[in-house]
């Protein structure tokens, strides 16, 4: 699946605390680590450095690591982030599992949930992207000599529809938005395109009617002439969970560290919600993302619709079992995932009681 990998697309923040009293050294996660009281009422720094890898690619999705890393907030807690790109996610679970990696980012596969199934142990512990209402960042799009003759979703019958994956999330919504319009799958054409690029082309020279698009190439086909939104997808799959921050069962063992790690991480998702859906501090979130993220285009981030990161980082989780039945009823996954212990909420709820919930 290339979603989020393929396009790089694409919240306040709470006071920071003294700086630990003690030297600051070089230790491993693993090692002890000893609390200091802090003042502020939030957790105080460790009093040795740690470092925590985070498997990202420069995802938008990943927006929360990065802003809590440029507005210091890991550095509050004596915590260092680095980042560890890997090819594919074949490469990075086993990584995680094994405590190469610290945290990651998943999204939504046969093939995620089928390496879970198989006996790789991972943590699915946070939001790390969903549609917002009315603006999804991962939505249909239909061609311009289409704007006459599509109206409704089940105009889509006979048409032509590029979709980049099927026993993934881009499948999903596909599937959902046929049950949505009344339509089968042989009410329709599916055309296999890997490429979101290649949909512009595709959707613009005609060979595609329609097409399951993300964000920011929604946006720049929009600007080219190529295409033009149709509908949202909250519109049939409302609470779909596209990517999730991962864990390995290490990082989550180390109690006072993965807590620091998720208040952190949980203030630079706040931020961003913050500048876009408050327009608060907007520029200097946009700079961030334009740092770590392949979309450079300062003025297009403000028109994109963006990636939703819950600022409580509450998952869709029964969407995210849901998507697990779809792909098993297509015999694309072998095995069962107790999701009891794969999808584990309880570092982000800790967080929340230590920085409170966001309204």
């Amino acid at each position: 699946m290339m979603l989020l990998a393929a396009v790089l697309l694409l919240a306040g923040a709470c006071s920071k605390n003294e700086p630990a009293k003690e030297p600051v050294t070089e230790s491993k996660p693993s090692e002890p680590v000893v609390e200091v009281a802090a003042p502020s009422g939030d957790l105080a720094p460790l009093e040795k450095r740690v470092k925590i890898l985070i498997a990202e690619d420069g995802a938008a999705s990943g927006a929360g690591f990065y802003i809590a890393k440029e507005k210091g907030y890991f550095e509050d807690y004596n915590i260092e982030v680095d980042f560890a790109d890997f090819a594919n996610s074949d490469d990075m679970l086993p990584a995680l599992a094994a405590g190469e990696v610290d945290i990651a980012g998943g999204v939504s596969t046969a093939s995620f949930f089928n390496a879970i199934a198989q006996g790789i142990d991972v943590r699915i512990i946070a939001d790390k992207g969903h549609n917002m209402p009315g603006e999804s960042y991962f939505s249909f799009v239909i061609g311009n000599h289409m704007v006459d003759e599509i109206k409704d979703y089940s105009d889509f019958k006979g048409k032509k529809i590029g979709v980049s994956s099927r026993n993934s999330i881009d499948g999903y919504i596909y599937e959902e938005m046929l049950k949505h319009a009344g339509l089968t799958e042989e009410d329709v054409e599916y055309v296999h395109m890997a490429d979101f690029g290649s949909m512009l082309g595709a959707i613009d020279a005609g060979t595609i009617d329609a097409a399951l698009n993300i964000e920011p190439l929604i946006a720049q086909g929009i600007a080219n002439g190529f295409h033009v939104r149709f509908g949202d997808t909250t519109d049939y799959a409302p609470e779909s969970q596209i990517a999730m921050v991962l864990a390995s069962p290490k990082f989550m063992g180390e109690d006072e560290i993965s807590l620091r790690f998720m208040a952190a991480y949980l203030k630079g998702v706040r931020d961003y919600n913050d500048a876009f859906f408050k327009d608060q501090g907007t520029d200097e979130i946009i700079d961030i993302m334009v740092m770590h993220t392949a979309l450079k285009d300062h003025e297009l981030w403000e028109r994109v619709f963006v990636t939703g990161l819950d600022p409580n980082g509450k998952m869709f989780i029964e969407d995210i079992k849901k998507q697990y039945d779809m792909y098993k009823a297509n015999g694309a996954i072998l095995g069962d995932i107790d999701f009891d212990k794969a999808v584990d909420p309880s570092l982000v709820e800790e967080a929340i009681e230590v920085i409170g919930v966001y309204e």
